[in-house]
């Protein structure tokens, strides 16, 4: 469930980089009215990006550990383990590539209103920046999915062997 709403946010901070892009390429220049519409539409972007995607990863840590506690109590198959740090190397580099990219593309779009960079660099890092966003969203959904699947698996055979309450949710 939570995995779910944080790629509801993060699906979200997509659309308004797609909004902010549209804002920007409606813009006549870096004096036009516009302007603070499109940098606040960005930075609402970039702040529901970060937050949603480092807390994927934080779920990611946080379901895995509570994976590792429950074999370890029962003396469960290691491989339980290693399939949950599977899932979270999987996923980490795509989420700091889309993290990295989304502020620098922030970031550049101002030096770009201030004449420093040229405007097509800050074009073409948008461009690249959703791409790397929609990829990570992807891999995100399919890492949760993966790891919704393990915490029933290990919840199905703890129960067998531990008493007490489930592993996660």
């Amino acid at each position: 469930m939570m995995g779910r709403a944080l790629l509801i946010i993060g699906a979200l901070a997509t659309l308004g980089f797609l909004a902010s892009g549209v804002l920007g390429y409606l813009l006549d220049g870096p004096a036009d009215a516009a302007m603070p519409r499109h940098v606040l539409v960005a930075l609402a972007a970039c702040l529901a990006q970060l937050f949603s995607h480092c807390w994927i990863l934080i779920y990611l840590f946080i379901t895995g550990w509570a994976i590792r506690e429950t074999v370890q109590e029962g003396g469960l198959e290691a491989r339980y383990v290693e399939e949950a740090s599977r899932f979270k190397t999987s996923v980490t580099p795509w989420i700091v590539a889309a993290v990295v990219l989304g502020v620098a593309t922030f970031l550049l779009g101002g030096a770009t209103a201030r004449g420093a960079v040229k405007a097509w660099i800050h074009h073409v890092l948008f461009f690249f920046t959703l791409a790397v966003q929609g990829w990570a969203l992807w891999r995100e959904l399919l890492v949760l999915r993966a790891n919704q699947t393990l915490i029933h698996e290990v919840d199905l055979h703890a129960a067998a062997v531990l008493p007490g309450p489930e592993v996660a949710g």
